[in-house]
């Protein structure tokens, strides 16, 4: 096959470099007068293509034009009766695509790295949505002992792991906060939702209308309590409560038997917080561990070792306990992540990710967290997602990268092959001087704020007017484009120092929104990276 690659000066060397080793007959062509491939249009490519290669249009089977230019290319196709894609946006990305010929339909709208890893991600979704519809394997998977049924939910080694997420301090709630917390963790992708309890506190009375309030939330999916409250376990199992965190050797004497009765499967401790004992040594975690499955004989249960913070007692004396415990009882295994990421100043996104790929060479089947400070703040979703990935890459053999599903937020998988702007080193180059004297704007000036929602998308930004110091309309979207486009419809900034800092300002807003970061107008949203070092 001949494709013609349209390019820009800039870019030329690299796209040469790259596509040197192709399978496909290759033709880079660098466009008269433009150094930047980006700013190509598709009435340019067409001029170009009848000038330099009409007598070799019968010739060439494909076009790839940059997949940064911002036109599509079917104007292109339509013109010259020759299929024409966009191809990747970073040069370096080339060869993959042409890999990719014939067996990837490219587009003549999206960039086809872009593309690709659409095709991937719906490939990674399809794979565990076959796997999670397949009745006959997972009746089959359920009669090992290393899984159980909790509700209508299969729970177990062979399954993905499920993300338990508490409402914590349940009984304090408002019967509002409490359904749109539940909401919530619903959207995020929790498979199972957890009523947290008080500690020392006995709220039973209360448990009934926190089972019904919350029931028709969590629809199909397990609802579970916390709480090692002998009564206020009972109660939930008389209202049908699915699963219960948790028994220990101090009170599953008195609750193990209602449970039995109604089959309800429990998190099980290998501690004694009612005499104060809770065990350290990984021996000594498995050998009461051990000692309460024979003194709780026909419950259905699931494991806790518990997962320990970072340098408290020891996490890596704890994770040593999970995999000594399984080595001896296949039985579903249960850790408590948030355990480590609230208590831990970092952001939660690469901690959960790392504890879910640990959990899951542990045997791990369900992955606890709450989100009660600020830096966990999606820890749900990204537990939800991280078991995604370990589930795909546990199938494929493989380590977890390049699945089609990523949890990659703040930097980019790939390094960019940034081009050295040699062309343009005779050209001036300005620095500020001094700060711009302020004016105020005559057309009046802006409050911006974000009302953050459950989700990005029940998120807004909102941008208050005020002329004379009097607010006299609000404008409110879900980008700053679409706030900043109303401004100027509206012809509420006259100065071009205030546009650019309105501008500024809104896309600072956007990102905020989207990154769970706190928006405060006029102020950084991320700290300078020179703060470090001091």
């Amino acid at each position: 096959m001949k494709v013609l690659i349209i390019t820009g000066e800039l870019a030329y060397p690299l796209i040469k470099d790259v596509v040197s080793k192709s399978k496909e007959d290759i033709i880079v062509h660098i466009a008269d007068n433009t150094q930047v491939a980006a700013f190509l249009t598709p009435r340019q490519i067409i001029k170009e293509v009848k000038t330099c290669f009409s007598d070799q249009l019968n010739e060439i089977d494909m076009i790839l034009v940059p997949g940064l230019i911002k036109k599509g290319t079917k104007e292109i196709t339509k013109e010259l009766g020759i299929p024409t894609f966009k191809g990747s946006t970073d040069g370096a990305d080339l060869a993959m695509v042409l890999n990719l010929i014939g067996s990837v339909d490219l587009s003549e709208d999206k960039p086809a790295d872009k593309l690709i890893e659409e095709e991937k991600r719906k490939e990674a979704f399809k794979f565990i949505e076959k796997f999670e519809n397949d009745k006959e394997n997972i009746e089959k998977l359920l009669k090992k002992p290393n899984n159980i049924l909790i509700r209508n939910l299969p729970v177990g080694e062979d399954f993905p792991m499920r993300v338990l997420s508490e409402i914590a301090n349940a009984p304090f709630l408002s019967k509002e906060a409490l359904i749109n917390k539940c909401q919530y963790f619903v959207d995020s992708g929790a498979d199972m939702i957890d009523i947290g309890m008080a500690a020392g506190e006995d709220f039973s009375d209360k448990i009934p209308e926190l089972i019904e309030t919350l029931r028709p939330i969590v629809g199909d999916r397990p609802l579970s309590i916390d709480t090692l409250n002998a009564k206020e376990i009972k109660v939930a199992a008389e209202h049908g409560i699915d699963f219960v965190l948790s028994l220990d050797l101090g009170n599953n004497s008195e609750v193990q038997e209602v449970l039995k009765e109604k089959d309800i499967p429990a998190v099980l401790l290998p501690t004694n917080f009612s005499q104060g004992k809770s065990p350290k040594s990984p021996a000594e975690r498995v050998e009461s561990m051990h000692q309460l499955i024979k003194d709780t004989e026909g419950l259905r249960y699931v494991a806790d070792l518990i997962l320990d913070p970072v340098n408290s007692s020891s996490i890596v004396e704890s994770i040593i306990a999970c995999h000594e415990f399984h080595k001896t009882n296949p039985a579903p295994m249960f850790f408590g992540v948030g355990n480590v990421t609230e208590l831990m100043d970092a952001d939660s996104g690469g901690v959960n990710v790392l504890l879910a790929g640990i959990g899951m060479e542990l045997g791990v089947s369900i992955l606890f967290t709450p989100e009660e400070s600020g830096k966990t703040r999606g820890s749900v979703y990204e537990l939800a997602t991280a078991s995604k990935m370990m589930f795909l890459a546990k199938h494929r053999k493989s380590i977890p990268k390049d699945l089609g599903i990523n949890l990659v937020a703040f930097k980019d998988k790939h390094k960019r092959n940034d081009i050295i702007l040699n062309e343009l080193d005779g050209i001036p180059q300005v620095q500020r001087e001094k700060p711009m004297k302020f004016i105020r704007d005559k057309a009046g000036s802006f409050k911006i704020n974000v009302e953050y929602g459950t989700t990005v998308q029940d998120s807004r930004i909102t941008a208050t007017h005020f002329r004379k110091n009097k607010a006299d309309i609000v404008i409110v979207g879900n980008s700053a484009q679409e706030i900043y486009e109303e401004i100027i419809t509206k012809e509420l900034v006259t100065r071009m120092e205030h546009a650019a800092y309105l501008g500024s300002e809104l896309q600072k807003a956007e990102i905020a929104m989207i990154t769970g970061k706190e928006y405060v107008q006029d102020f950084e949203l991320f700290k300078n990276p020179d703060e470090f070092k001091k």
